[in-house]
C-alpha cells in the first residue's frame, strides 16, 4: 500500500536504512489500528481518530518519546499524501504529541578518556589496533556508529576524514596528528593481512565489514573499565566529543558542523555542560567564593 511512499523516503528524502525501518514499523502499526485497506482510505481518517491511536499507544506502555516518533512518521505520510494530491486536509495539523522531558546527554570526563587510561586495554595485534582506532575515531571525531561502520579507505585524507552523514550529507572532520599516525599504522597492518581490494576501513578478523554490534560491545567494555557513566554506548563518546570541545572554548557553530547537525538547536543541548564549567571556574577564581 505504501510502497511508493517508501520509495519517496529512500530516493527523494534520502532517509537512512535505520530511519526507513522505523517509519515502516510505525506506519504498519497505524494501518493495523486503523484497519484501512487502500491508500485512498487514509485521508478519510480524522484527527479524533489519530488521538485515539495516541491513547492506545500510551495504554500499551509506549513512552512519550516513542509516541512522538510514531506521530512524526504519520506527519510525513500526510504531507506526502497532500503533495501527491491524494488528500486535501491534513488531520495532523491539529495533533500535538505528549510532552517529552528533555534529558541531558551522558558524557565521560576528559580524564576518563585519556590515552593513559585506555591504551593498556588493547593488544598489539590487528584486532587490538583496530579496536583502539575505533575508540579514538568515536571520541576524536564525534562520528556516529553508522558513519564509522561505513568509512572507506578513500574517505581518509591527509589530515582529515570525509564522513557521509544523515541524508547523504558530507562533512569533513580534521584529525589530530596522533590519530593520523594510528590510522596509517592500522591501514598498513590491514593491507598486510587482507586483500587490498577491500575498501571498508574497519574489518573483522575475517576480513569482512565490521558490524555495528561489535563496535557497540567494544565501547561498552571500554567505558565500563575507564568511566563512571551509566550509559555505555558509542553515542556517549559523541556526546563527550561535543561537550569537551565546548568546555574548552570551541565555537558552537563549529561544533554543529563537526557533528553534522542540520540545526543549531540540536547542538545547543551540550551548552548546559559549559555553563557548569563556567560555574566551576567562577567558584574557584572569584575572590568572594
Amino acid at each position: 500500500m505504501l510502497q511508493k511512499f517508501y520509495e519517496y523516503l529512500r530516493f527523494e528524502k534520502r532517509f537512512s536504512e535505520h530511519t526507513l525501518v522505523a517509519y515502516t514499523t510505525d506506519l504498519e502499526q497505524f494501518i493495523v489500528f486503523s484497519e484501512v485497506t487502500t491508500l485512498q482510505d487514509i485521508p478519510q481518517l480524522k484527527s479524533v481518530f489519530i488521538r485515539g491511536w495516541i491513547v492506545q499507544l500510551m495504554e500499551d506502555g509506549y513512552s512519550n518519546k516513542s509516541v512522538n516518533r510514531k506521530l512524526a512518521s504519520l506527519r510525513t505520510l500526510f504531507k506526502w499524501l497532500r503533495k501527491e494530491g491524494i488528500c486535501v486536509e491534513n488531520p495532523m495539523s491539529r495533533i500535538r504529541g505528549p510532552k517529552v522531558e528533555k534529558r541531558l546527554p551522558s558524557f565521560a570526563r576528559e580524564q576518563e578518556l585519556g590515552s593513559d587510561r585506555t591504551k593498556h586495554l588493547f593488544n598489539d595485534d590487528f584486532n587490538g589496533l583496530r579496536d583502539e582506532l575505533m575508540l579514538e575515531l568515536f571520541y576524536q571525531t564525534g562520528i556516529r556508529l553508522s558513519e564509522l561502520i561505513g568509512l572507506s579507505i578513500q574517505d581518509i585524507q591527509s589530515n582529515s576524514i570525509k564522513v557521509l552523514g544523515k541524508r547523504n550529507k558530507e562533512r569533513i572532520i580534521p584529525l589530530h596528528t596522533d590519530l593520523i599516525n594510528l590510522i596509517k599504522e592500522y591501514i598498513q597492518k590491514k593491507q598486510d593481512q587482507f586483500s587490498p581490494t577491500e575498501t571498508y576501513l574497519l574489518l573483522t578478523e575475517k576480513g569482512k565489514k565490521l558490524y555495528p554490534r561489535y563496535a557497540w560491545q567494544l565501547v561498552n567494555q571500554v567505558l565500563g573499565a575507564t568511566t563512571t557513566v551509566q550509559k555505555k554506548s558509542p553515542h556517549v563518546l559523541r556526546h563527550s566529543f561535543a561537550t569537551h570541545l565546548l568546555n574548552n572554548g570551541a565555537d558552537l557553530n563549529a561544533v554543529k558542523e563537526l557533528l553534522g547537525h542540520s540545526s543549531l538547536a540540536a547542538t545547543q543541548v551540550y551548552t548546559h555542560n559549559t555553563i557548569e564549567k563556567l560555574k566551576e571556574v567562577h567558584r574557584k577564581a572569584h575572590p568572594r567564593r
